[in-house]
Formats: C-alpha cells, sequence, structure tokens
C-alpha cells in the first residue's frame, strides 16, 4: 500500500515528523509573544507548551498559582483554546519570607537584592498578567489575587482541573496548592511542577505529596516536573 506512490509507513513517518515541526514552530511563536511576561527559559517554557499539549482532550479548567506577569498561562491559553476557563492566583506582592525548611539557599537569593535574578522578589502587578491574558486566546479567565494560604480555601475552581501549575517556589507555598487544589483534580489532568528542582521547599512539600497518594513524579525533556492524576482519580464534584 501506498500513498502518492510513497510506502504508507515511510508516508506515515513523513506525516508525523511534519506535525511535530509544526507543532514547535508553533511553540516557538507563542514564546516570542508573551517573552516580556515571562521570567522562564526559552526551552523550558516550550517544554511547559508541550507538556499542556497532552491535556488537549482532558475536559476541565487550567490553573496557575504563582503567575508573575502571566507570560506562561496566556501562552498554554493560545494553545489550548478559548473554550477553558483559565485561573490565575498570585500574591502580586512577590514571595513570602522563605523559612528554614527552604534551605539556605533560598534565603539566601532572598536577601540577594541586587542579584540579576531577584526580580524585585518575584512581584508582578495584576494589570501585567491581565494584560498577558488579553492577549491570548483566552475568553474566560480570573485573576485571584491574594496569598495562597487565604484565597485557595475559599476560591477554588468548582470545575475540574485538567491542568495545573505551580511556580510558588517555597515549601508552605507548595503544600497550600497540593492540599486545596490536588483534590479538585480531573482523572488524567496533569501538574506541572516549576520549582522542584530548584528549591529544597518545593521538592519536600512535593515528596510528601507523592508518598502520601502513591503518585509518580516523572520528568521532562527539559527537566520539568510533572505528575498525572491516575486515571481512577476521583472526579472532582
Amino acid at each position: 500500500m501506498s500513498v502518492g506512490g510513497i510506502p504508507y509507513r515511510t508516508a506515515l513517518r513523513l506525516k508525523r515528523a511534519a506535525g511535530v515541526v509544526f507543532a514547535e514552530l508553533k511553540y516557538r511563536r507563542i514564546l516570542g509573544k508573551y517573552r516580556r511576561f515571562t521570567m522562564i527559559r526559552g526551552p523550558v517554557y516550550i517544554d511547559n507548551l508541550r507538556l499542556a499539549a497532552w491535556v488537549l482532550t482532558t475536559p476541565g479548567c487550567i490553573v496557575e498559582c504563582g503567575t508573575w506577569r502571566g507570560g506562561m498561562i496566556a501562552g498554554i491559553a493560545d494553545l489550548l483554546g478559548s473554550g477553558r476557563s483559565y485561573y490565575l492566583y498570585d500574591s502580586f506582592q512577590g514571595l513570602p519570607p522563605a523559612t528554614e525548611i527552604d534551605g539556605e539557599l533560598a534565603r539566601r537569593w532572598q536577601a540577594d537584592t541586587a542579584s540579576p535574578t531577584y526580580y524585585n522578589n518575584c512581584a508582578a502587578s495584576e494589570e501585567e498578567a491581565r494584560t498577558a491574558m488579553s492577549r491570548s486566546a483566552a475568553k474566560t479567565y480570573r485573576i485571584v489575587k491574594g496569598w495562597f494560604e487565604e484565597t485557595l480555601p475559599k476560591e477554588r475552581p468548582s470545575e475540574p482541573i485538567a491542568l495545573l501549575r505551580m511556580d510558588a517556589d517555597w515549601y508552605e507555598s507548595t503544600k497550600c496548592i497540593l492540599d486545596n487544589l490536588i483534590p479538585r483534580m480531573a482523572p488524567g489532568g496533569m501538574v506541572i511542577v516549576d520549582d522542584y528542582y530548584a528549591w529544597e521547599g518545593c521538592t519536600a512539600a512535593v515528596n510528601e505529596f507523592v508518598a502520601a497518594r502513591k503518585w509518580q513524579i516523572r520528568q521532562s525533556k527539559r527537566g520539568v516536573c510533572f505528575m498525572v492524576a491516575p486515571d481512577d482519580w476521583p472526579a472532582a464534584g
């Protein structure tokens, strides 16, 4: 069997390769569109998009905790489309103080206000995030301003979560997200953990969660940590 004179299996491989190239070009265009709204390095930003593509057929909303200027979730909205609700949680006041469980490196980073990676303690304005989202495909989005321990227990999405992206850095913030939002995950939904390999506190919180619930930590091509809700995970009601 052939397609246009090309053996079927060869044609299939070529089609798949073309699809991969097309997707990569799309990811790069999205990165360029939101470059000034994110501090995530280009290859890692694109890997986040690759992971987000896994939930294209998973029903549910998209949630980001720790959104800074909104460039990552705006890019995800361009990828996943307008038929979902998007939730952006952030204090917009920067990070809370790192504690002992977050490690000496975290406390030194937060004390070094002259560092080029300090980014004003990761503070940004709500308006910057709103600007990024206004440029995206999202038609329905909500920005929830405040510290996680104050907002998440009271203002959780009512629908299942298809994708939860956590960029919370420290132990207490990460644990708060896991405690409040994991019960809302859709079966097969994805959790992306931005800081798992960067900060001790985030690592500790995720490891405690995994040990208690038997989830599996996975790593993407560019070293992004992610987890997938089991197919038998109770659907959020």
